[in-house]
């Protein structure tokens, strides 16, 4: 790790949100540029979901949320609610929570309303403008902990757990909303040891996980009728028109989000309406009409499997809670 970033770290353990918003450690433009430039050049082109959340973006999602067919979060949210006491107990007294892609922080009140004493909370989200914005109102509901936000790319190679070397409380992970669904086997397995390498031996973390289940309602939660995600999806291409000067046409693209049984996950993709080629950054891309660029994957578990790609990752199961209707998962899991 470079000095600034030793820097920066250090310096987190001491300030507190609302004095020092945020350690920014997320890609630079030139960063987003390569990587839309990789994912564009291949043969399916592809673009990395993490960039879906620029300020808009990050909007659009909390939008989505909110809608009647998307399940996930009022679901996930109320288990979190119901069981916040049993929750607690398991974490103890005194810990620290990291939260990887925290978002709006409004989960995380739950616990921390539910926990006794915590004592610090680091919340990692790659949107700046949203994280400042959310931190600094959680440090001011709950003085008596140390907030910490850092801007990073949560799957990325930094030394996370550096974040909360000056603590010797309890760590515990925090991975709500079913992200976990966003990475392929692989990459999950090695993210969530990664997670287990910042909560250390016998620490722990609480995971939302979406499970499997009739390709209806999959498919409206992903094809709201209102026409929030498509909007949701296509200001990526916004996003890349105004920071690395592309000239997407956005009304040819069209927002597409099929289940794949095989591979079990919903696919998001941006379908190109016609044969056309599109300058990225002095980059030109070729696309034929009916092209698609694969813009996120949200895989969907059984219980069964998840808990084997857990184990696989580190982990040995504490305690699983789902909904009366099976639409949604929270575990509860210790690293060995």
């Amino acid at each position: 790790m470079d000095n600034a970033v030793s820097e920066i770290i250090t310096k987190a353990g001491t300030d507190q949100a609302a004095a020092d918003p945020v350690q920014n450690l997320g890609p630079d433009l030139a960063d987003f540029r390569d990587e839309v430039w990789l994912g564009l050049g291949q043969a399916q082109k592809t673009l990395p979901s993490k960039f879906f959340y620029d300020e808009l973006g990050s909007k659009l999602f909390d939008e989505i949320t909110q809608l009647d067919q998307y399940y996930p979060t009022r679901t996930e949210t109320k288990l979190l609610g119901t069981h916040a006491g049993a929750i607690a107990s398991f974490m103890g007294t005194g810990a620290t929570l990291v939260e990887f892609g925290a978002g709006s922080l409004i989960k995380i009140r739950i616990l921390l309303e539910a926990m006794d004493r915590p004592q610090a909370f680091v919340p990692i989200d790659i949107s700046k403008e949203h994280l400042i914005l959310s931190a600094d109102q959680l440090a001011l509901e709950f003085p008596h902990i140390q907030v910490r936000p850092v801007v990073a790319d949560f799957a990325s190679a930094l030394d996370f757990g550096a974040l909360v070397a000056d603590s010797n409380s309890k760590r515990i992970g925090f991975f709500p909303g079913s992200t976990i669904g966003n990475f392929a086997h692989d990459a999950a397995v090695t993210l969530l040891a990664t997670i287990g390498e910042v909560v250390g031996s016998g620490g722990e973390l609480l995971i939302g996980v979406d499970l499997k289940k009739d390709n209806k309602i999959l498919l409206d939660a992903y094809n709201d009728s209102q026409g929030v995600t498509a909007d949701f999806n296509r200001n990526l291409l916004v996003r890349i028109n105004r920071e690395l000067g592309g000239n997407f046409d956005l009304g040819t693209f069209r927002h597409h989000a099929p289940y794949n049984a095989d591979e079990g996950r919903i696919e998001m993709h941006l379908v190109s309406g016609a044969d056309q080629t599109v300058n990225v950054a002095g980059k030109d891309f070729v696309f034929t009409e009916g092209e698609t660029i694969h813009t996120e994957n949200s895989y969907k578990y059984g219980i069964d499997e998840f808990l084997a790609l857990a184990s696989e990752a580190g982990f040995d199961p504490v305690q699983t809670w789902t909904d009366q209707d099976d639409l949604f998962s929270i575990h509860y899991l210790r690293a060995r």
